[in-house]
This record gives structure tokens, C-alpha cells and sequence, in this order.
């Protein structure tokens, strides 16, 4: 079993419901095991925001705790981690996962991408769909597959900006899309229910679906526009670097891998573009919520309070 610091590491720049009574045996490695995960959370709760947790197969995996929340009050750690899909995660990373201590894992990923690579879950978890893209005819975040099949056209389909704005344009629509709206308002009332957490949330990379739910969310709780970008633009860090091989599978078929830049990574520009049609499709953040997502103002409130805490330094 792997330890604490195997799991937990610096970013370079973030079911059992036992039926019967327990024997002693049992009583005391449930002890065990709990005390060693509240251990674990309280060592995870010290790292800077957006520190990545190293988990194999798992990349772009962070905890959004950690992040000032206006008030005095800062985003509490330990309840809510984002990451990359959960497919090809080995035995012992699903044990390290298990050890966060997750109850429901939240897949944003279409029907065509979950089918052939489906989650493998940690013990403790269950599992909630939510296809963000379900009504999207041309989909950017769930292209690469696509791309990936033809690389010595791709320029016609990325070259000269089209990347950009493929991407753009899916950023308004993961924002406004009665699909993505259906899919958001599950996402957070799960999150408001505290049974449910710790809770995962993921796409297929981690950084657009993923991205924009992890920017809704900590802009809920009331975290700076900038602190919100900065954990966005993590994901060039922690994810780019394990993509590598892609880029290299890329350019072996004849593909030019700076095409794959805006595509495999994020840029400011792209967020940028979900705000915008947020404010231009509902005026507001708070209206987001209550008109687009048809989240009561006193559930926001209870996610608010549930998932900050006062800043003791």
C-alpha cells in the first residue's frame, strides 16, 4: 500500500456500508484506516493550493482547497479533487484514491468516450454521469480522438487560429448548452449533498469540462477571478508533461505537434470565453446558478458555508 508521500507531491510551478457488526479485528483496522486518512487529509490540507497529487494514470489530479475565499475564509481541502479520466488507473492507484476517501466520482465525458474506456472506481465510490456535451453537434473538447486518427491533415482542421476558436466556441457552449446546464445543475447538487463527499470530478483530460466545472465552483465559493485562472492554467503544468507521448505519436504519423498545443493544453483565452457567455446568456454569476442551473439561493448558500472554512493564518 502506497504511503502519504508516495501519493501527495509539489507542483512545479495541485461503499462500504458494512453490513452487521464488526469484530475486533475489524474494529480496530477501521480505526486504523480512518485515522491514517485523517492524518493523510490534515498533511494534504498544509500543501499550497493546486499542489498535484501523484497518483499513476491519474494526471492533472488536485485538491481545490487551499484557495482564499474573500471574508477571511478559504476553500476547505480535502472534499472536492478534480483529474483526468479514471480508465487505466492500476490496483495500488485505486488504493491511493480510496485513501482520499472519495464517495462519488462524477464523469463529464459523452457516451462515445466513457463506453470504451470506463472508470475503474475506488472502493467507497459510486458514480455519477453527467454528459456535458450530450447536445453539442461539433464538440472540441471530445475531439481528439479525431485528430488524433488523421494527424497529416490536422492543420486543415487546427491551422491558423481554427484551433483557437474550435475551443472557444466549445467553452460558450459547455457554459449554455441545455446538456451542459442539465449536466452542471446534477454536478452541484451532488456536491451539496454531504454524503456524497469527498467528491471526484473529471472529463476526459481534466482541463475543459473539468475545467470550466472547477472554475464555477471555486468562483462560487467566492475565490478571486485571478486565483480562479491561476488554478486553471495549472493544468499546462500538470498535465502537459505527461502527454508527451502523445505529441510524440503525433509527429511520428507525419502531424506537426504544435498543432496539438491549444488542443491537448489551456489557455487564458478559452476560459475567458465561458465567463464572457455566462455573463452574456445570464447577466451574472449568481444567475448562472439560480436561473440557468435552477439551484436555490439557499442551497448556494449551504454549498458556501459547507465548503469554506475560516483562515487560521
Amino acid at each position: 500500500m502506497a504511503t502519504a508521500r508516495e501519493i501527495c507531491c509539489p507542483a512545479a510551478s495541485a461503499k462500504f456500508g458494512f453490513k452487521g457488526s464488526l469484530g475486533p479485528s475489524e474494529r480496530a483496522r477501521a480505526a486504523c484506516a480512518t485515522g491514517q486518512q485523517e492524518q493523510e487529509n490534515r498533511m494534504h490540507a498544509t500543501q499550497p493550493p493546486g499542489t498535484q497529487i501523484d497518483i499513476l494514470a491519474v494526471h492533472n489530479l488536485r485538491d481545490l482547497g487551499g484557495w482564499p475565499a474573500g471574508d477571511g475564509r478559504r476553500v476547505r481541502s480535502g472534499l472536492i479533487f478534480h483529474s483526468t479520466d479514471l480508465h487505466a488507473v492500476a490496483d495500488a492507484g485505486l488504493e491511493a484514491l480510496a485513501r482520499l476517501g472519495l464517495r462519488t466520482i462524477v464523469d463529464l465525458r459523452t457516451v462515445a468516450e466513457r463506453e470504451p474506456q470506463p472508470d475503474r472506481l475506488p472502493d467507497g465510490a459510486t458514480q455519477l454521469y453527467c454528459d456535458v456535451l450530450a447536445d453539442a453537434r461539433n464538440a472540441a473538447p471530445a475531439m481528439l480522438p479525431m485528430i488524433m486518427a488523421d494527424p497529416r491533415n490536422a492543420g486543415e482542421l487546427l491551422g491558423d487560429g481554427k484551433a483557437e476558436s474550435l475551443f472557444a466556441q466549445g467553452y460558450r457552449d459547455i457554459v449554455s448548452l441545455p446538456s451542459a446546464l442539465d449536466a452542471f445543475r446534477r454536478y452541484f447538487l451532488v456536491l451539496a449533498d454531504e454524503t456524497r463527499r469527498p467528491l471526484l470530478f473529471h472529463c476526459a483530460t481534466g482541463k475543459d469540462r473539468t475545467g470550466w466545472a472547477a472554475a464555477a465552483t471555486l468562483s462560487l465559493l467566492g475565490v478571486s477571478q485571478d486565483d480562479v485562472f491561476q488554478d486553471y492554467m495549472l493544468t499546462n503544468l500538470q498535465l502537459l508533461p505527461a502527454l508527451q507521448p502523445v505529441f510524440d505519436r503525433f509527429a511520428a504519423a507525419g502531424g506537426d505537434p504544435d498543432l496539438l498545443k491549444p488542443v491537448l493544453g489551456v489557455q487564458p483565452a478559452y476560459l475567458e470565453a465561458a465567463f464572457e457567455e455566462m455573463r452574456r446568456t445570464f447577466g451574472s454569476l449568481d444567475a448562472y446558478f439560480e436561473d440557468g442551473l435552477k439551484i436555490e439561493s439557499g442551497t448556494l448558500r449551504e454549498l458556501r458555508v459547507a465548503l469554506t472554512e475560516e483562515r487560521t493564518t
